[in-house]
Formats: C-alpha cells, structure tokens, sequence
C-alpha cells in the first residue's frame, strides 16, 4: 500500500505542476460556472410587460384592467396603457411591451347578449412566453366571463327583465369562478441557474481528466517509466492503484474546491456537507473506474485519447450537463439516468433544492454500483488482453 501511495504522490506532484491540469481542474471551471450562472440568471424570475387597448370601456372591461393591475398580478405582469393597436404595435416593436391585449368594442354588452365576444392578443415573435401570458390571462378572463353569461341567461330564463342589463352587467363584473389557485409553500427551494452549473460544470471538467491520465500512463510506458517501475518488486495492481489514487483525489479536490469558491462567489446550494461530499467521492470513483477501463482497452496513446473523448462527450450530451435536465425532453431524461453524471447532477438538484439528506443515497449507491461494473469490465478486458 505504501508504495501505492508514493505513485500516487508522484503523479499528484506532476499534474500539478502542469498548468493544464491546474487550468482544467480548477480555473477552468469556475470560470464557465460563473459565466453560466450569468447568461442564464435571468430566467429563474419572469417578469411580463402588456400593452391594453381597451376600445369597450364599459363595465366588465373595467374590471378587467383591474384585475390586470391587481395585487396578485403585480410580480408578474405590467399593464401599460395604448391608445390604438397602431400605438400597441410600436410598442411591441421598440420592446417596450412584449404583447398587448385587445379588448373588442362591445364587450360588456357581449357579458348579457346571446353571442360572446373574445379578446385578442398582438405577440412579439421574439417573447413568446410574455405571449403566452397574455393567452393565458385572456382565456382565463374569457372563461370566467361565459361563466357570468350563463349565469344571467339563467336569471333570464327564470323571468329576470331584460331592462335591468345593466345590472346584471355590473353583476358579471363582480363574479369570480368558484374553483380559484391558492399558493403555498412546498418545502423546497427554487433551483438556481449557479446551484445546477457549477456542479455540472465542475463534472465536465473532472471528466476530461480521462484522457488526461490515459494519455500520462502510455507516454510513461513509452518512456521507459513503466519499465523501470516494474523492475522494482511491485506488481502492476500497485501500479495502477497508484495512478487510480491520484485520479481520484485530483477529482476529489477539485469538485470539493469547485463547491467552496461557488458557493462562496455565486451563491451555489451543494447541500448539506456530509452528502454532497457523498456524492462528490462516489462520482470520483465513478471517474477512477472509466480511467481504468480507457487505460485497459485502448493500446496506444493516441486510442486512449480517442476512446476518453469518445465517453466524455458522450456522458456530456445524455447526461445534462449543458441543458437544464428538468426542461429536457423526456427521452433525454430518461438516458441521462443510464449515465453516473446525471446521476451525479441529480443527487446535487435534489440537495440543492431542500431535498432531505437522504435523497443522496439512490444517486450515491447507483454511482458505486456503476464504478463497481466498470471496474469489473476493465479487469475481463485486461485478462482476456493478458491471455
């Protein structure tokens, strides 16, 4: 074991030495994380600016612009006043508003008359989602309203006069649907774009360091290093637990230095300490095991090289670290859990979003059985190769 760790100490001291290493390991991705937590910061809130042409101006349109400008509406939605639509759509144009919303003339005559008159929305091919807000409002608006026509076509019915429409206008005005949303509290955290990236990023990073020792290994068997280690009485098990223990604790030390500096400079959640170290040596051991078998299949420096970048990239795309992996596809999230790093990323969401400590033991346990099957792939293809 003690010559193990003196290997593994030799290889420590080269790679940080080099300042590619040091650049991939540390700089590197902190700096993405960083600059991904700022291109991305703006859609953890939304906030809509709707223009509101009202050519009814009668009661219930009324009382849909106050709506519109009512307290619970106000995180979300700015209502601003148009004359016209021709003023609605510079608006739109010079970004001022990201839609508007038409209110027809006769629409609160409409509230008590046999035919209903919908609303209109104009878009900005270019915010499709403060569109998509102004739809929803609209519908919403709309429903309710057909709700309050049918009720005074029942009171109609039931003998109601028809001179007393405007009270039964003012009447709809005031209604609201019975089923309503109510807000509360889930117990978890909104996850922030800094709380996904940085670990996201930090894993992409480690990953690289695949090639990284793949390639050290055949330069240092073509060097003659292998040999002059295998001349001393070491078996080439210590070898390569040596070079497997610098592979770990250089991914150990950067994941772990990478949750330090983002959590302090960005703001990132990693969780509670005891899991998300968890999950940073389980990744770790994920990451020694595909070292090995990239070591135990490839014959040449330059096959090493392809075969890393070959899984890294592959790992990269399925497992979500360029892509919030909630918002993925379903295929995608479905691959990304045949991968260790979308496991990985997934254990830190979870934890970062208030998730009990507990929820890191699945990511954790599949992450070792992972590293154990590779592991043991490695060595089938390391006798077969022996043979």
């Amino acid at each position: 074991m003690y010559a193990a760790l003196v290997i593994a100490a030799k290889d420590l001291r080269q790679r940080f030495r080099d300042r590619s290493a040091l650049i991939l390991g540390f700089v590197a991705p902190i700096a993405v994380a960083a600059l991904m937590s700022f291109a991305f910061s703006g859609v953890e809130s939304f906030h809509a600016d709707v223009a509101v042409i009202d050519n009814d101006r009668g009661r219930i349109a009324t009382a849909l612009r106050t709506a519109l400008t009512g307290p619970e509406l106000s995180g979300v939605l700015t209502v601003r006043e148009a004359d016209d639509e021709a003023q609605a759509r510079r608006m739109i144009d010079d970004g001022a508003a990201g839609a508007a919303l038409v209110i027809p003339a006769g629409f609160s005559a409409a509230a008590v008359g046999d035919e209903p008159i919908g609303l209109r929305v104009l878009a900005d091919p270019d915010e499709p989602l403060q569109a998509e807000v102004a739809r929803a409002v609209a519908d919403a608006y709309v429903t309710q309203l057909n709700a309050g026509r049918l009720s005074v076509h029942t009171a109609l019915a039931a003998g109601v006069p028809r001179s007393r429409g405007d009270e039964l206008a003012a009447a709809v005005a005031g209604l609201r649907l019975p089923e309503s949303l109510e807000s509360r509290p889930t117990g978890h955290r909104q996850l922030t774009t800094a709380s996904y990236y940085a670990p996201a990023m930090g894993i992409m990073f480690v990953l690289f360091a695949i090639g990284f020792t793949a390639r050290s290994y055949f330069i240092e068997g073509r060097s003659g290093t292998l040999e002059r280690i295998g001349a001393a009485p070491l078996r080439r098990g210590t070898v390569l637990l040596g070079k497997s223990l610098a592979v770990f604790v250089y991914s150990v030390v950067s994941l772990g230095t990478l949750a330090v500096v983002s959590s302090v400079a960005f703001d990132a959640r990693w969780g509670p300490l005891l899991p998300a170290a968890a999950l940073i040596v389980a990744m770790s051991t994920v990451l020694v095991a595909l070292t090995t078998l990239v070591v135990a299949v490839a014959r040449t420096e330059r096959q090493a090289d392809g075969f890393a970048t070959i899984i890294t990239f592959v790992l990269l795309l399925l497992g979500g670290n360029f892509v919030l992996i909630s918002q993925a596809p379903e295929a995608l999230r479905r691959l990304a859990l045949l991968t260790p790093n979308g496991w990985a990323l997934r254990g830190f969401t979870d934890l970062a979003t208030g998730a009990a400590a507990t929820s890191a033991i699945t990511p954790v346990l599949i992450l070792l059985g992972m590293a154990a099957a590779i592991g043991a792939l490695s060595a089938l293809v390391t006798c077969w190769r022996s043979t």
